[in-house]
């Protein structure tokens, strides 16, 4: 039997009605709508891109987090000034009238001899002058800031103010180092040979000729009134109020690790420029 011939309309209920949207050329391709719902391709694209973009975005944040970082290391320093004993050339405690600082011993400090005894303090890169100004006429009641009797002994930072040279090119110039053309008429002073920055020490290490504009930072020094072994020994407690930083520190107390309990002093030889 010919079902054509006997169902030639569309009312034959022998034959399905055809969609005409499933007339498509041969090898055409549709998507069919998943049985749950249609899948909205613009939501998944966008999906796609917004996981894309957290990536990227995790990745860029790690990146500039690390550069920042970078950029501002963590700081290093103390938050208060510790105190400190200083330890004399030979690792004992250092003690007013004793060892170096004995007036009958003709190479005991700044005494006979333009050796640099230095100390650091309170930073391990922040290195200070130990001067015991008993050759020289002090004016008025003595150096300000400075501890003994008569007080002469006084510390300052040993790091020009002016672009931060170290001793030994900034150095202690007793009285008779430089006989001629001596700055403000002085004979005795701190000076650096790096640009000519030079600091009475009698006064603050305040400038008497530049470069520098600052003077140099002062350390506070203390000797405890007890008796037994501890007596008359030297201990750094801080730096005066009126010290600036020690030069390439935002801060004193930051910029490197603390020196510890103890700070042992140490000699070195000046480099003395005299010409003016």
């Amino acid at each position: 039997m010919n079902f054509p011939e006997l169902c030639g309309t569309e009312a034959c209920p022998f034959q399905t009605r055809r969609d005409p949207a499933l007339d498509l050329p041969v090898g055409a391709v549709r998507r069919v709508a998943a049985a749950d719902g249609d899948v909205d391709e613009t939501k998944r694209n966008i999906l796609k891109l917004a996981a894309v973009a957290g990536v990227l975005g995790i990745g860029a944040g790690g990146a500039v987090g690390g550069a920042l970082q970078f950029a501002q290391p963590p700081v290093i320093g103390l938050s208060s000034y510790p105190r400190v004993l200083l330890l004399d050339v030979d690792g004992r405690p250092l003690t007013l009238g004793k060892g170096s600082l004995d007036p009958s011993n003709p190479s005991g400090l700044n005494g006979n001899t333009s050796e640099l005894y230095l100390f650091n303090y309170p930073l391990r890169n922040e290195p200070n002058f130990l001067l015991n100004l008993t050759q020289i006429t002090l004016p008025g009641s003595g150096v300000p800031g400075a501890i003994g009797s008569p007080p002469t002994l006084v510390a300052y930072s040993a790091i020009c103010q002016h672009l931060g040279c170290p001793a030994p090119a900034i150095a202690y110039y007793p009285p008779g180092t430089c006989p001629n053309d001596t700055p403000g008429n002085m004979t005795y002073y701190i000076h650096c040979s790096c640009h000519g920055s030079t600091y009475d020490v009698t006064n603050r290490a305040s400038n008497l000729t530049g470069p520098a504009v600052l003077p140099l930072p002062q350390v506070i020094l203390d000797v405890p009134t007890t008796t037994g072994p501890t007596a008359n020994q030297i201990y750094a407690i801080g730096m005066t109020a009126g010290s600036p930083p020690v030069n390439g520190h935002l801060n004193t107390l930051q910029g490197d690790y603390g020196v510890g309990n103890t700070s042992q002093l140490a000699t070195q030889s000046p480099v003395q420029v005299c010409n003016w």
